[in-house]
């Protein structure tokens, strides 16, 4: 397969997609316009990372949201096929959960023989050609994944999951799906004649998954390397004539170097020959964009490619749709690749006073397809549990002890004391780990926690805590108490004593790594660098931010045991926090956290979520830090314990400036 690099990438905005969409107007891709008589413009969409959010609506809010939904999405869909001569769409998976709609499906509803889950009835009405499984199609178990995918009217591919073990060659693994599927579609080359292309797909998902959902997958699953599976299926592909051959990829790009079981391997999975262009996903990130991947060696994040071959990430949630656009041309008695463009087209934009717009309308099909599910989602999420007695919020989450992050703990404390309390634990003191969910950065301005006091319904405790993990337990030493902190503590920049508004938040930390054990009391001194990577390798052996770590008023013994609550992820070695894997695991809980927290309101019946400040940072005097969060923090300034937080003003996208004082 050949390429001309003179690749462009398109700016155009979705502006024109609406346009198109709501008059005659229609501006053809410059490939659609260009074909001749032995050419052909091929273009390939992808939506990725949908997690459920098929309505434009978030429903921890209980309000609209112009900046997501797959209705949203498919309603430029018409007007981006009508831009192109020919077009083929794709998902690149985690669609199955993510928001109220997915869980009320799985746990409220359930799904019998022959049912329609809501979002595949969308993705039916809009007409895929392939799909691939992302990593939390599994978090309801493989029951519930396989009667939902039972229901897609287009076929789903993944070559890297096994039942059981691995064979000693991929080509003899037992797949639980086709690795890819070959689709023969007729395409109208730029004479207006037609004639057929084979189009292979071939799917991945994260090998990880095997760690993040062991309860539903081990013993029943396995997963392969991600590179390697590639490498044994697309040669077959092109045997059996494939034309052009297409990653679905539900892998990110990670430009570190490869690695075996490499859980962002879309760039390395690009390198691989046979395969003509890559789909990827899984990290909630655009490509190509300005600013996510630059600097990636072999990333060329303008024009958007991999290795050299075009690649698009489109967002999350239906943020965006991912477009890769082909000049195809006859060679032979097939074709080969000339040109190509890639581009992910959102679906808003911020006006100059950074007000969100929404450059789509709602897809009325679409909407029409799920009503019944969207609004009996409605009613169960807002069916209340309990009181609060003070409000719940995650403004400041990553930077004092806070109340959303309290109350998550308290629950899981009140939990795991109860179960060990009658077993060989049961003289163990119990600490416990948790993280802030929603605390801004990708998810926007507006990603956070608030829940006024009063009422607790369940949609505010899926706010609180957004995934289905279940409830483990650890048995671990003082000493390894001091590391998870000190991993946590990643989250941080170095700040030199004396600087002013320094940047605090590390950009490439995500917050649900971030935890806060409570139970102890412990300072993060900032002058220090962070003893570990964001990958848990020591990389100051030197270094100790975490200081003054003390327990029932005492400095802690690096030797005594404690038990820690946590969740089934970070149990099982999801983060990769030293010394933290499935060897320390004391207790596995049939129990969701999240259902552990609605039971943990109920059984209190008003709570008191007020942080108990049992962390804070280092006093270094002179000295202050910068971050960005929701500017609906501002009214909870003075709430704050256990550190000094001043209104800095505007920062971007819509986030609000705040300094802190060290």
């Amino acid at each position: 397969m050949s390429y001309l690099f003179h690749t462009t990438h398109m700016t155009r905005r979705s502006l024109l997609g609406t346009i198109a969409a709501t008059s005659a107007l229609v501006m053809l891709h410059p490939f659609a316009a260009r074909a001749q008589a032995n050419q052909a413009h091929l273009r390939l969409m992808e939506t990725t990372d949908i997690h459920v959010h098929v309505m434009p609506y978030d429903y921890y809010g209980d309000k609209p949201n112009d900046t997501l939904g797959l209705a949203r999405t498919a309603s430029i869909i018409n007007a981006i096929r009508a831009e192109a001569g020919n077009s083929m769409l794709i998902d690149n998976g985690d669609f199955l959960q993510g928001n109220p709609l997915g869980d009320y499906m799985a746990y409220e509803r359930g799904m019998k023989e022959g049912d329609v889950h809501p979002v595949v009835k969308a993705m039916n009405v809009i007409g895929y050609d392939a799909g691939t499984l992302g990593n939390h199609e599994f978090n309801y178990g493989l029951d519930f994944m396989f009667k939902a995918l039972a229901g897609a009217k287009f076929p789903y591919v993944c070559a890297n999951l096994t039942k059981g073990q691995l064979a000693a060659n991929a080509r003899n693994d037992e797949l639980f799906l086709k690795p890819y599927v070959i689709v023969e579609k007729q395409i109208r080359d730029g004479s207006g004649a037609t004639s057929p292309i084979k189009v292979g797909f071939i799917g991945f998902v994260p090998p990880q998954i095997m760690v993040w959902d062991a309860k539903n997958l081990e013993g029943k699953a396995q997963t392969r390397d991600i590179v390697d599976a590639a490498k044994a299926w697309v040669p077959l592909m092109k045997e059996e004539g494939a034309d052009i051959i297409i990653a679905l990829s539900h892998s990110g790009i990670d430009g570190t170097g490869q690695s075996d079981r490499m859980e962002n391997a879309s760039l390395y999975l690009a390198g691989v020959q046979g395969i003509d262009a890559v789909f990827t996903g899984h990290q909630h990130l655009v490509f190509p964009g300005p600013k996510d991947f630059e600097g990636i060696a072999g990333a060329d994040a303008k024009k958007g490619t991999l290795m050299g071959k075009p690649a698009v990430m489109a967002g999350f949630w239906g943020s965006h749709m991912g477009l890769i656009d082909l000049l195809i041309e006859k060679d032979g008695a097939g074709w080969k690749i000339v040109d190509f463009t890639s581009e992910a087209r959102p679906i808003y934009h911020r006006d100059e006073n950074r007000k969100i717009i929404a450059d789509v309308k709602d897809k009325p099909d679409v909407v029409a397809a799920v009503k019944e599910e969207h609004e009996a989602t409605l009613a169960y999420v807002r069916r209340p549990v309990g009181k609060s007695s003070a409000p719940l919020y995650s403004y400041f989450a990553l930077v004092a002890d806070d109340p959303s992050v309290q109350i998550v703990s308290n629950a899981q404390t009140w939990y795991v004391k109860d179960l060990l309390k009658e077993g060989q634990y049961k003289d163990y003191p119990v600490l416990s780990a948790a993280a802030p969910f929603k605390a801004g950065g990708r998810g926007g301005a507006d990603y956070f926690t608030d829940v006024a006091a009063g009422d607790i319904a369940i949609k505010n405790v899926a706010d609180l805590y957004l995934y289905p993990n279940t409830v483990q337990a650890v048995l671990i030493t003082g000493a390894q108490v001091k590391n998870w902190l000190e991993m946590s503590a990643g989250m941080f920049n170095q700040v030199a004593p004396g600087t002013k508004d320094a940047p605090l938040l590390s950009t490439s930390f995500p917050s649900y790594n971030y935890d806060v054990i409570d139970g102890v009391t412990y300072q993060i001194d900032l002058s220090q660098p962070a003893r570990f990577d964001k990958d848990g390798k020591l990389v100051n052996a030197d270094a100790h931010r975490i200081v003054a770590l003390s327990f029932d008023g005492k400095p802690i013994d690096p030797s005594q045991k404690f038990v820690v609550a946590t969740n089934n992820y970070r149990a099982g070695g999801g983060g990769k926090f030293p010394d933290i894997a499935g060897d320390k695991v004391i207790l596995v809980a049939p129990d969701t956290n999240r259902d552990v927290l609605v039971r943990y309101i109920m059984d209190q019946g008003t709570i008191n979520p007020s942080a108990d400040a049992n962390w804070s940072f280092k006093p270094m005097p002179g000295a202050t830090a910068v971050f960005e969060s929701g500017p609906k923090g501002r009214q909870y300034l003075a709430d704050v314990k256990g550190a000094k937080i001043e209104d800095a003003g505007e920062g971007a996208e819509g986030f609000a400036k705040f300094r802190l004082v060290l």
